[in-house]
């Protein structure tokens, strides 16, 4: 069965060694100064422990996610450099079924483990609310996605589960019950079929993003997982909401314009930057400021 036969019948698929080595320890060591800014205050666009979903406040120092990791102020140029490269954006063309002159730049962030608090989400889908009826949510999964999702491991992490399957079916009368709350599981497996993803280093998890899922964070377990997705422009404004509500205005200036066309620079910099063209291009198509948000918590 192809990758994306599998990707479409259950919702994700797991594909190691897109990293090379070399890249691989340099990504690591980016994250490790980026999450000192993030810890030490410095960098500020953060996923704050107590909230789940954006936007994200300040209320509480401890944190589980670093924002905009390619933003030029954090001057990392590996991450770009990871966001554009051949061996990703291969598997991306393949599971959207488009040319790369279709990929639009979307999100990259940092998944990572908090310092002194356990911490998880809920069980959801990242675009529709769990209050959803049975019927407004068949019409939602029916939608095209144009976009893909995916975590790749820095170090070992079994920190998502997921339900295989679920991105094409509403919830059953049990899954329902266990995904109206606010609160987190008490213990994931209690949701019927759901599965715990186990990466080793170096491994992606891509998987779409309306498949139900949740997570658990832990100061006990070092967590350093790039969390990005790559959208399909063929959809117009269709992703706008999910992907505009966590503030991606930094990248009309021209500061990582010139990140991308400079400091990576060649044929690669150009892909970039021609992505980036595409997010602003669907901004351009809606107002920002009232795309709203996907969920609540």
């Amino acid at each position: 069965m192809s990758l994306k036969s599998l990707y479409d019948r259950q919702g994700y698929v797991v594909v190691p060694n897109l990293v090379s080595p070399g890249l691989h320890q340099s990504l690591q060591a980016a994250c490790t100064r980026v999450i000192k800014k993030t810890r030490d205050g410095i960098w500020t666009r953060r996923r704050t422990v107590g909230k789940q979903f954006p936007p994200y406040d300040s209320d509480n120092p401890d944190s589980w996610g670093v924002q905009h990791v390619m933003h030029p102020d954090l001057n990392e140029p590996e991450f770009a450099t990871w966001y554009g490269s051949d061996a990703l954006l291969g598997v991306v063309t393949e599971l959207l079924e488009c040319g790369e002159d279709k990929l639009q730049m979307e999100l990259f962030n940092l998944l990572i483990n908090p310092l002194s608090h356990e911490f998880a989400l809920r069980w959801h889908r990242d675009d529709i609310e769990g209050t959803a009826t049975e019927e407004e949510e068949r019409e939602a999964l029916k939608i095209p996605h144009y976009g893909v999702q995916w975590n790749t491991a820095l170090y070992d992490d079994d920190s998502l589960f997921i339900v295989p399957c679920s991105h094409t079916s509403p919830r059953t009368p049990s899954q329902r019950s266990l995904s109206l709350t606010q609160l987190p599981p008490e213990n994931p497996f209690d949701m019927p079929g759901a599965i715990q993803v186990h990466l080793k280093a170096g491994e992606t998890v891509f998987y779409n993003n309306n498949i139900l899922h949740c997570a658990r964070y832990s100061p006990q377990r070092n967590r350093v997982t790039l969390h990005a997705c790559i959208g399909d422009s063929r959809g117009g404004s269709k992703r706008a909401r999910n992907i505009l509500q966590h503030d991606l205005k930094w990248m009309r200036e021209q500061a990582f314009e010139d990140a991308l066309l400079r400091r990576i620079g060649g044929q690669d910099g150009i892909r970039l930057n021609e992505m980036r063209k595409k997010l602003l291009h669907m901004a351009d198509n809606v107002d920002e400021d009232q795309v709203g948000y996907s969920l609540s918590g």
